[in-house]
């Protein structure tokens, strides 16, 4: 990995939202979250993303937090863990010897009040490889007019939708794509049975059945038409950061193979990608399409029965989830269905 652009290695949360305190080093490679509702996947994602997307836009972290996280009357003291008294949250992203940590108490109404500390690296490039949510609501049908309307109108979407389609129209890099993207391209080609591309502000899926504007197509596909754009544009490349929420989302079953097997091979390519999941299959073409020198992790977040507070185990096994409660609910329906078999349920 280059020194201009290192990898997260830490996510630190203080009383931040749901959590009270949480300390998370991630993979390099792939970081697949797991947990029930309500245990802080995304907004884990959120907060990582909000602190990658500002390394290049040089806006202030907390102003980035407020318009993901959307706190009633944009009050950034919202975003403190609820509790008896006064308290503050602290944010911190680090990237080896660089971080960016914000701190605000539950009074805090503007994201200006809040305190922002940072330290770059000396020999940190002045631009940073670029960073992309996906959120689970596609968006590339709705593209037409709304990045004019975000931009001009005080409408109530987190920013992270007007991103998305910033990524999805940068041009094409300048030259042909190297080998390994290429490969990407063709397993996404394959998978879409055709490519796709825009025309203003509306995109298209070529295919055998003729030009078929996106509104016409499945939402799973969609999503794999932004894949396909956001690596055939160079947005993710060596040194990116994806964050992918429910990549399973209206998707076919039959289509989480080969996605996983873009995912792993972006990760080989020097993504760092974090994906929040629900679903057993998902985490089984994971763990069955992992190589030798794949460096995954899972985080499994859970509350703690004592504290009620969040948790976390991370584990670069899929074995070792622990918890694993999508693994508990897909056996507990496989158990169900050999006794209704056996004639225990009539």
């Amino acid at each position: 990995m280059s020194n201009a652009t290192p990898t997260i290695t830490r996510i630190g949360l203080e009383r931040f939202a749901a959590f009270e305190s949480l300390v998370l080093s991630p993979s390099p490679g792939l970081n697949a979250l797991l947990g029930a509702n309500g245990t802080g996947k995304t907004h884990l994602m959120k907060v990582a993303y909000a602190a990658c997307d500002t390394r290049n836009t040089r806006a202030r972290f907390p102003d980035k937090l407020a318009r993901l996280f959307l706190p009633s009357n944009g009050h950034l003291g919202r975003l403190v863990k609820r509790q008896r008294g006064r308290s503050r949250a602290t944010a911190e992203i680090a990237w080896g010897a660089e971080f960016v940590r914000t701190t605000f108490s539950d009074l805090a109404k503007s994201p200006e009040s809040a305190a922002v500390r940072g330290k770059r690296a000396p020999n940190a490039s002045k631009r940073h490889a670029s960073s992309v949510y996906i959120p689970v609501k596609e968006m590339l049908a709705n593209a037409p007019g709304f990045r004019s309307l975000y931009a001009a109108r005080d409408i109530h979407f987190e920013e992270m939708y007007s991103d998305i389609l910033d990524r999805a129209f940068l041009p094409p890099l300048l030259g042909s794509p190297d080998q390994s993207r290429r490969q990407l391209l063709d397993k996404l080609r394959k998978a879409l049975e055709g490519k796709v591309w825009y025309e203003g502000e509306e995109f298209f899926l070529g295919s055998k059945q003729g030009k078929l504007e996106f509104t016409l197509l499945a939402e799973g596909l969609r999503k794999l038409g932004l894949l396909w754009l956001l690596i055939q544009n160079g947005t993710l490349t060596e040194g990116s950061v994806l964050f992918w929420d429910e990549p399973e989302a209206n998707l076919n079953p039959k289509l989480f193979g080969p996605v996983i097997e873009i995912l792993l091979e972006l990760q080989r390519q020097e993504v760092q990608i974090f994906i929040a999941t629900h679903d057993y299959l998902i985490l089984k073409q994971l763990d069955l399409q992992t190589g030798r020198d794949d460096r995954i992790s899972y985080h499994a977040l859970y509350r703690d029965d004592d504290s009620g507070d969040l948790v976390c185990n991370t584990t670069d096994s899929y074995h070792a989830i622990d918890p694993n409660a999508i693994s508990e609910a897909f056996s507990e329906v496989y158990d169900r269905e050999i006794r209704r078999n056996l004639g225990e349920y009539r």
